[in-house]
């Protein structure tokens, strides 16, 4: 299975163009890192490319075909805040339901315990959180994930504990994987290849 953007160009306003005929490609075989400065746009294409971002120029295809958007998107995001993304109205049990409900050897894997499915969001740490959003994007669903800087704000034990959590897991159920990261190590470590972000946009 191959994701693909193809030309890809977007604008918040008439003045600033933020992505200018960008195409990559990424096979559900493959990790792939995307690294690119603060502010230039990679987080934007993150969003075309999971459907969040829809008035954009260009295609996103699967399989050279458009991407439906009902039901569920193939594509997930998950994104550097996991709290932002979260109902604080819903206890964690809630929230990982709103997707699915994970097998107890996926939830065992990513270290999530019993006791915090009865939290509020407000409740848990950053890394806490950052395991529920990502079993959330592992929806049996989902063919392609896209990791927005997802190991950020954590710490060097539990960003090595969620990595090697979420590849082992993309690679037995043959999930693609585009991390974006400004993690040069890091992302020397997990990636196939990686894409330097000034390249492929032609600004």
């Amino acid at each position: 299975m191959n994701l693909k953007a193809d030309n890809i160009s977007f604008s918040y306003n008439k003045k600033r163009e933020i992505l200018k005929d960008i195409s990559l490609s990424l096979n559900s075989n493959e990790i792939i890192g995307l690294m690119g400065d603060s502010g230039s746009g990679k987080s934007t294409l993150c969003k075309i490319m999971a459907g969040y971002i829809t008035n954009y120029a260009g295609e996103v295809t699967m399989d050279n075909q458009k991407i439906p958007d009902k039901d569920y998107y193939p594509v997930q995001l998950i994104f550097q805040h996991p709290e932002k993304t979260m109902n604080p109205k819903w206890k964690m049990e809630k929230v990982l339901n709103e997707s699915w409900n994970p097998p107890q050897d996926l939830k065992d894997t990513f270290g999530l315990k019993e006791t915090w499915l009865t939290r509020w969001p407000n409740e848990l740490s950053g890394g806490e959180l950052q395991r529920f959003s990502i079993l959330r994007a592992l929806n049996p669903k989902t063919k392609f994930i896209i990791a927005d800087e997802i190991s950020t704000m954590l710490d060097a034990v539990t960003q090595v504990q969620i990595w090697e959590a979420l590849i082992k897991h993309c690679k037995a159920n043959n999930i693609g994987i585009l991390a974006v990261s400004h993690d040069k190590e890091l992302l020397d470590v997990i990636c196939d290849d990686i894409l330097f972000f000034n390249e492929i946009n032609n600004l």
